[in-house]
């Protein structure tokens, strides 16, 4: 990949406006200028032809379970897998994210996502976050397609653990064990702290609130969530220190006008941040309108909540943590439970626009500005001298024509400069 490369003629979406008529320079994986029209190109540099199209920060997806057929619990090697299919819909970073599950397959995911982030960044990967966790800790009342069978109080404890002291350095349970308690949950999340981003929980279950303290005083980040809290339960576990609240609308107490709860709290709350499930499903456009005027694009997260049907044609079976879903206008249980979407990044964007009605400025710091501050990812997610290069180049429709990670391209549609400045191949997703 030559070190400098020249991407020109396209519109840029910058963090206060649309800019036309530049051209951004990119240099070891970072952008160095932004400039007036064409310059010229020397030997060991390139220059990328996207006249007619925009180019936004590359979409960062905090809450997604899979994509294209891969769930993140399936076994080795599914995190680098969904890792290597995301680019195609223009994400350059994301949390691989868990439903509630055994000691055993949270430790086996951690681990996936630990071995991934201490790995030089491959070529044609987007960036792997630190995981969400859809916790055991959530209200049962609002599972929603989480497993009913793995839940668990945070008070909860098998006595014959207990007594034999199992803690931080406990091994999982064996394969196929379910008599696994709150304890070897909590065991897991504390040996495996570093690959632990954002874990959702219902703070009014009993021995939430002490939770949410606790993990917050760890430095794990504490999203409210599958929860019927009231607003005033709500308001604790904000001022206990949650700083996120999990899709929005989706699996929690209804907000009416005499009882706000949960709901109500984050729309009136500066100090939390709040996901959206943008799909056009999951939340009415006008519900996300009202949202977004409410806190503002720079509280809010856009996600997919994606599972492994994503990116799949209408009517195919994929698994979201072991269980079968079909993929419909959202991803469902063979009961008829909503489980998750079948949205990608890029359509979460086009949704933003088009059903919502937002400007590009706006929709693309809900993808991308956003998410980065929200799990602390400096010099990431927006479009400016300095920052790193994680880039997707859209067309006229919103479609993905490229996206770059680092500098380097991750997913094309079409044959990019090699080192030498001949064709290569788009890389396969």
């Amino acid at each position: 990949m030559p070190r400098r490369i020249f991407f020109s003629g396209a519109s840029l979406i910058l963090p206060d406006r649309i800019a036309t008529g530049q051209t951004l320079v990119v240099e070891d994986g970072r952008i160095v200028d932004i400039v007036s029209g064409l310059r010229e190109v020397a030997a060991a540099e390139a220059r990328i032809d996207c006249g007619g199209c925009l180019i936004a920060p590359g979409f960062i997806d905090v809450h997604v379970h899979g994509v294209a057929g891969v769930d993140v619990l399936d076994g080795a090697g599914a995190v680098d897998l969904v890792a290597a299919k995301l680019p195609r819909w223009g994400v350059t970073a994301f949390c691989p994210t868990s439903i509630a599950c055994g000691p055993g397959d949270l430790d086996r995911l951690l681990d996936q996502v630990g071995d991934v982030r201490r790995a030089p960044l491959a070529r044609g990967r987007a960036r792997v976050l630190p995981a969400h966790l859809e916790s055991n800790f959530i209200n049962p009342d609002y599972r929603g397609a989480q497993p009913a069978t793995c839940l668990r109080s945070p008070v909860d404890g098998d006595p014959a653990r207990r007594a034999a002291g199992a803690g931080a350095d406990a091994s999982p349970p064996a394969e196929g064990e379910d008599d696994y308690s709150a304890r070897d949950i909590l065991a897991v999340i504390d040996r495996r702290r570093a690959d632990v981003g954002v874990l959702t929980l219902a703070s009014e279950i009993e021995g939430g609130l002490a939770l949410t303290r606790a993990l917050v005083a760890s430095g794990l980040r504490v999203s409210l969530g599958h929860s019927g809290a009231t607003f005033e339960q709500a308001q604790e576990a904000i001022a206990a220190g949650a700083t996120q609240a999990t899709h929005l609308f989706n699996r929690m107490r209804a907000m009416t006008h005499r009882e706000p709860g949960l709901v109500g709290a984050v729309l009136a709350s500066e100090d939390i941040a709040a996901e959206i499930v943008c799909d056009g499903h999951h939340v009415h456009p006008a519900v996300m309108r009202v949202a977004i005027s409410a806190k503002r694009p720079s509280r809010v997260m856009a996600i997919t909540d994606g599972t492994a049907g994503s990116g799949l044609p209408v009517g195919s079976r994929a698994r979201l943590g072991g269980r079968a879903i079909t993929v419909a206008e959202v991803a469902r249980l063979d009961d008829g439970t909503m489980a998750g979407s079948v949205a990608t990044m890029d359509r979460v964007f086009a949704c933003l626009v088009g059903a919502c009605g937002l400007d590009l400025v706006s929709a693309a710091a809900m993808c991308a500005t956003t998410p980065a501050r929200e799990m602390g990812l400096h010099g990431t997610g927006l479009i400016a001298p300095g920052a790193v290069a994680d880039l997707v180049v859209l067309d006229s429709r919103l479609g993905v024509v490229e996206t770059w990670v680092g500098g380097a391209v991750a997913w094309s549609a079409r044959a990019v400069p090699g080192p030498a400045g001949t064709p290569t191949e788009s890389p396969s997703s």
